[in-house]
């Protein structure tokens, strides 16, 4: 079976995206970076590595066991290591998997497929002396000395400490190949663009029924329950995460989820992660609960104003430098160095994995700058606390760097803080979206006009 499909849509989706396209060019970019790097050979056990090298994957709740192993030999095709009935699968239904080289001629049983049976040390769960790190070894020289480079440095990205002990028996020299693999995914293809805008546009449909949903009453953990399922009715194979925290929760911001009740006035933030077909997304929105007070209002302002002064600076030839350096400083928003407010004034590229390159920071970018190129695809998220203490406002865009530019594909509404929930009238009418959440403070003159909210 040469051509993958995609549940019942599958002539729209062979419109949008060659899958065979993308697997050759994913793998002819690999294969560049190896030639060019002081490697022989890369060996990942990173799944997301596998899957840009082989194009093959077995579900997200293998992603934390470091059982499968795949080796992209200088000269040669990738041969992947996966257990039980999953090598069998590859076998049968991956053929680009399937080849013979003029190195099989000797021995034709050797080789012919770079899909075998293979398994390593499952985090240590095997026992130390059943020799699964040797063997492990044994498979990878085997490969490395057919094609002579046994006595090369191999680039590894992670790996567990018994296999690299037992690699370093067998003599086999291990280096960091983490940067190999980054240089080959920094830069997307037109099918990988594809793919990480109709993610995007899945997260915007999340975004719509998540608007119509929030209101007094609802839990946190109750929106993440709602987001999860909208994703995966669109097709989303893997919901990474769903940030949901609001109220006094904002700041400081906890990245994770809680039981918490909303009330009126609350802000609200959430950030998406999902994959489809491996491509993924980090997309930050804020909303408010029923009303919004004014300094939750200037707190956005600010933190929107942040975000498009760096959307400004992205087009090829710009850098991680000259975004940063529009974004405060980190005892600007009160912390005590960079190091201590990293993540919040951000950038990271977004492809197979939600943080690769580049990234932007102003940690490292404006001493190690990375240079913008086109089909680069990346985010960048902003924070602002609010003066008074409480909430906060956090705003992510998605953007693919184009010629002349940039293009926004995160496409949910963000220019402005968007108030969600019932809307509530006075015997005057309705009353403002911009209000305190206290009721006795609205009585009070607004020092600006002198009028009675």
């Amino acid at each position: 079976m040469g051509t993958a499909t995609f549940g019942m849509n599958v002539v729209d989706w062979e419109a949008r995206v060659d899958v065979d396209r993308l697997r050759r060019e994913r793998l002819a970019k690999l294969k560049k970076q190896l030639d060019g790097s002081d490697v022989g050979a890369l060996l990942t056990f990173d799944f997301h590595n596998i899957r840009y090298m082989t194009a093959t994957h077995i579900g997200t709740w293998a992603m934390d066991k470091m059982i499968r192993f795949a080796l992209l030999p200088r000269g040669g095709e990738p041969v992947l290591w996966d257990f039980g009935s999953a090598a069998r699968h590859h076998q049968l239904y991956a053929p680009w998997l399937d080849y013979r080289t003029g190195l099989d001629v000797a021995e034709p049983a050797r080789g012919t497929s770079g899909a075998r049976a293979g398994i390593s040390v499952l985090r240590g769960a095997f026992h130390p002396d059943a020799g699964i790190a040797e063997s492990v070894a044994d498979k990878i020289f085997e490969e490395l000395e057919r094609y002579g480079l046994h006595t090369e440095p191999i680039g590894v990205d992670v790996i567990e400490m018994p296999v690299l002990m037992a690699l370093r028996a067998k003599g086999i020299r291990v280096v960091d190949g983490q940067q190999v693999f980054l240089e080959a995914r920094r830069i997307k293809t037109d099918d990988e663009i594809s793919l990480l805008t109709t993610a995007a546009s899945m997260v915007d449909a999340a975004y719509d029924e998540l608007y119509a949903f929030l209101r007094p009453g609802v839990r946190e953990n109750e929106a993440v329950g709602l987001v999860s399922k909208r994703l995966f009715d669109l097709g989303s194979e893997q919901v990474e995460g769903v940030n949901a925290i609001s109220g006094e929760r904002c700041s400081p911001h906890p990245h994770v989820f809680s039981d918490r009740l909303l009330r009126p006035g609350d802000p609200a933030f959430f950030d998406i992660l999902h994959s489809f077909m491996g491509y993924r997304t980090c997309y930050y929105r804020t909303f408010a609960v029923g009303s919004a007070s004014r300094a939750q209002v200037d707190a956005y302002q600010r933190c929107r104003e942040y975000m498009d002064q760096a959307i400004e600076l992205v087009r090829p030839g710009a850098t991680t430098a000259d975004i940063v350096r529009v974004w405060p400083t980190a005892r600007e928003f009160g912390f005590a160095d960079e190091e201590a407010a990293f993540a919040l004034q951000y950038g990271h590229g977004v492809g197979l994995s939600i943080w690769e390159k580049p990234i932007f920071s102003r940690l490292v970018s404006l001493d190690h700058p990375e240079v913008l190129e086109e089909g680069m695809v990346f985010a960048l998220e902003t924070y602002w606390p609010s003066a008074d203490g409480v909430g906060a406002a956090r705003i992510e865009e998605e953007l693919v760097v184009t010629a002349d530019g940039a293009e926004v594909i995160t496409k949910f509404p963000a220019e402005r803080l968007l108030v969600a929930g019932q809307r509530y009238y006075g015997v005057g009418g309705p009353l403002p979206t911009e209000r305190h959440a206290q009721s006795h403070i609205n009585n009070r003159p607004d020092p600006r006009t002198q009028e009675v909210a």
